[in-house]
Parts: C-alpha cells; sequence; structure tokens
C-alpha cells in the first residue's frame, strides 16, 4: 500500500469480510471500511468514516507532524519486536566479529577473556609489531 505524507499505516484487525460491499454503510450497514474505496481509500460516505474506531484514529493521526506520526507507528508492538529482532542480529554479527579477530590475536594464556576495547587494542598493538617485522 502506498502512502502519501498525510496518511500512516495502522494495523487495525478486520471487523468484516472481504466480499463485503463497499458501500454496505452508506445505505445503513454496518462493516469497516464501508462507503471508503478500498483501493484509494478515499472517503465515499463521509458518516461511515466517523463510525469506525480505526478510522477515527487515521483521522486523528492526520493532523499531526510527520515525525510524530513517524514516533507512533515505532511505537507499536510490531514495529518494536521487528526492530529487537534487526538489533539482535547486528550484535550477534559485531559479536562474531570480535570473536574472530580474538581468534587471531597471541595472549598467554591462548584461551583468556578479553573485554572487545582489549581486543582492539591488542590488535593495534600487534599490527603495529607485524609492521615493525617486516619493515626491519
Amino acid at each position: 500500500m502506498m502512502l502519501n505524507s498525510d496518511q500512516t499505516e495502522i494495523d487495525v484487525p478486520p471487523s468484516h469480510s472481504e466480499t463485503e460491499s463497499v458501500f454496505s454503510d452508506c445505505g445503513g450497514g454496518g462493516g469497516r471500511g464501508a462507503g471508503v474505496e478500498e483501493a484509494g481509500g478515499i472517503g465515499l460516505c463521509a458518516q461511515s468514516r466517523l463510525a469506525e474506531p480505526g478510522e477515527a484514529l487515521k483521522k486523528d493521526l492526520q493532523h499531526l507532524s510527520r515525525e510524530e506520526r513517524r514516533r507512533r507507528r515505532r511505537a507499536t508492538a510490531k514495529y518494536r519486536t521487528a526492530h529487537a529482532t534487526r538489533e539482535r542480529i547486528r550484535v550477534e554479527a559485531f559479536n562474531m566479529a570480535f570473536a574472530e579477530l580474538r581468534k587471531l590475536l597471541p595472549t598467554l594464556p591462548p584461551d583468556k577473556k578479553l573485554s572487545k576495547i582489549e581486543i582492539l587494542r591488542l590488535a593495534i598493538c600487534y599490527i603495529s609489531y607485524l609492521n615493525h617485522v617486516l619493515d626491519v
């Protein structure tokens, strides 16, 4: 779904079947999205747009700035879960890279636990030492 700058994506559980007419609420029937064109979200019946809680929430969000809409969208559980998953994968990759670097560094004892900053400082010293050996 394409959103313009005045719209925001909101997850609202459907309250009707997909086969229901989009015009059912204009004639007195009920249903989410009734009176709203499905493809573009253009209101065909103003009273139906205000009748649904999801639509009222969308209307409330339209007056907010782009930054505030983004902030609210990021506060959803779905977004937080996805973000936490991406961050966990990033941190695991970061830690694996440190573990690989650690294996290449000589220490006594060889299995000595080093912090990340210690690994970086030792790597700097070791590379400097190797450059010095090559220069001699």
